[in-house]
């Protein structure tokens, strides 16, 4: 079997597909937890907390050369500790995690759901031709 053929054999597989649209389908996810943690959660945090601030701009500097008021321009003279940006990442990671625990709940109800449906227990009656040849058999069988 040629690498190539193999290649073919592998990339087929329904799993390595599944595998990439999921990848796909997070690439994209993220961009949208982005945008609700910068452009709406952030803001309503920082007005609730006084001043409107964002926290993507907190930062402790590490060495007395750095005397700049943003974390870019701190971040060019020299070694800081942006914790403001951590705790961004941190809130965009929780709202992530809910918005997933929230879709895995619902899928497990979906499937408790699927669970509780009642099996039908009788069997559906056979066709005609069928009932047919059973009674011309068990009339057969009482001559």
């Amino acid at each position: 079997m040629s690498v190539v053929s193999e290649f073919r054999s592998f990339i087929a597989k329904g799993n390595v597909i599944d595998l990439a649209v999921g990848i796909i389908i997070g690439g994209a996810f993220t961009g949208i937890v982005n945008s609700l943690v910068n452009d709406i959660v952030m803001p309503v945090v920082g007005a609730i907390t006084g001043g409107g601030f964002d926290f993507s701009n907190y930062f402790l500097p590490l060495s007395s050369a750095v005397t700049a008021s943003s974390l870019a321009q701190a971040r060019e003279q020299g070694a800081v500790f942006a914790y403001g940006s951590f705790i961004t990442v941190m809130i965009n990671f929780l709202i992530l995690a809910w918005i997933i625990f929230l879709m895995v709940k619902g899928v497990n109800r979906l499937r408790a759901m699927e669970e509780k449906k009642p099996v039908d227990e009788a069997p559906a009656p056979p066709p005609a031709d069928i009932a047919l040849l059973s009674e011309i058999r068990d009339i057969l069988k009482t001559k």
